[in-house]
């Protein structure tokens, strides 16, 4: 009766059902898994919400790409990138998971493949599966820095691949793609014409300016006059705005691939039209409030980071070098199980974090950690993992 592209399986994990247990015995978690920036703490300007009462948004007047004011907002705002779009170059659409599903359908006919980086998102094999397309990972490897597998990368394009996905910074390692494996990139894309998918959504939070090996870190990887390149952005980052529902694609290169892609994707666009349009309406006097919501974000990661890195330092926890993001890859010696451990925090801590397996790491020992949480939380939730990392037993 169903489609063999849902036959995921249900079944809660062994972390689920153990943190379902114990929140059904009234017992408190410490949740460093946290990444709504909602919920931790941060504060909204005033008026934030005033654009959403503007008149005009009862006027329903659709249009595909999204509303030229919204589009306008976006340009101005790639232009601090370094990429100066005409609006006509921006489509809006509702997250970030939907623009990947567009573009798939965009790009790939049922069996093709995409690249995509590994560790990072686990929801790429979902979007692959609902859109037909089948994801090729290639490596993100830490080499005292986390590094692209290039000639991995480049073993891995076959026929039928249709696009290399990129995060900048990625999601959980913090790692940026550098100038010159964008160079590599860019040629394996002109020699296979491939098209580039750019997910740019936590670029607004970077630490540094130089990546692996003191490699510069470009602003953003669009601009490529050669290579179709799409560029994803959305204010559930930005803007710590993840209910609001509003990101944007950027598609710019060859005049006659950036021609027939737009007109394709407005076409999709047109046929589900979920942009709200008070949403749209709002979004340039919300960039306006941008620099004020980000700051408060960029300082949370760098304070909650810093103390990760000092109580760790020395200790048998690593913490890995990252150029931004979120999150805070752990990495700890004899750990060989990550289920168990996590599960053992929740059991002796009532602490939780990710286990790296859920990013796709190609190797055991990997902890995930959100920067998010406020920093009475997060040092708490700190001093509960360096406990039970220093009373576990250590491999014969």
């Amino acid at each position: 009766m169903f489609a063999d592209r849902t036959g995921w399986s249900l079944a809660s994990n062994a972390i689920s059902r153990r943190l379902q247990a114990l929140r059904e015995r009234g017992i408190q978690v410490l949740d460093l898994t946290e990444s709504n920036p909602t919920k931790v703490g941060i504060r909204y300007p005033e008026g934030l919400l005033a654009p959403l009462s503007d008149p005009r948004s009862l006027l329903y007047e659709p249009s595909a790409q999204g509303l030229r004011s919204a589009r306008e907002a976006v340009a101005s705002l790639c232009a601090s990138s370094g990429v100066r779009p005409n609006p006509d170059q921006v489509l809006l659409t509702a997250s970030t998971s939907e623009a990947y599903s567009h573009l798939f359908r965009l790009l790939a006919d049922p069996g093709d493949s995409v690249l995509v980086p590994a560790p990072s998102y686990p929801l790429f094999q979902y979007l692959a599966d609902l859109n037909d397309v089948e994801p090729i990972r290639y490596p993100l490897r830490y080499e005292g820095g986390w590094r692209i597998g290039l000639e991995a990368l480049e073993r891995s394009v076959r026929k039928g691949t249709k696009a290399v996905v990129l995060i900048h910074p990625n999601n959980p390692t913090g790692s940026c793609v550098t100038s010159q494996e964008l160079d590599r990139i860019v040629r394996i894309c002109r020699r296979e014409r491939l098209a580039l998918i750019s997910d740019e959504v936590f670029a607004p939070y970077l630490y540094k300016a130089a990546g692996a090996e003191g490699g510069e870190i470009p602003p953003s990887l669009a601009g490529d006059p050669e290579v179709l390149a799409f560029t994803l952005g959305g204010i559930s980052k930005s803007l710590g705005l993840p209910q609001m529902k509003l990101a944007w694609i950027l598609v710019t290169g060859p005049a006659d691939l950036v021609q027939p892609a737009l007109g394709r994707l407005e076409l999709i666009l047109d046929t589900y039209l979920s942009v709200a349009t008070p949403v749209q309406g709002a979004l340039s006097r919300w960039l306006e409030f941008a620099p004020a919501i980000q700051s408060q974000i960029r300082r949370r990661l760098i304070r909650n980071r810093r103390l990760l890195t000092d109580r760790l330092t020395g200790g048998e926890a690593v913490c890995l070098e990252a150029d931004g993001g979120w999150n805070g890859v752990l990495r700890v010696p004899g750990i060989q199980d990550e289920e168990e451990w996590v599960l053992r925090l929740l059991e002796e801590e009532r602490l939780l974090l990710h286990p790296g397996y859920f990013f796709d790491f190609e190797e055991p020992g990997h902890l995930v950690i959100s920067l998010l949480p406020p920093p009475e939380v997060f040092e708490e939730g700190v001093t509960r993992l360096l406990r039970r990392v220093r009373a576990s037993p250590r491999p014969s």
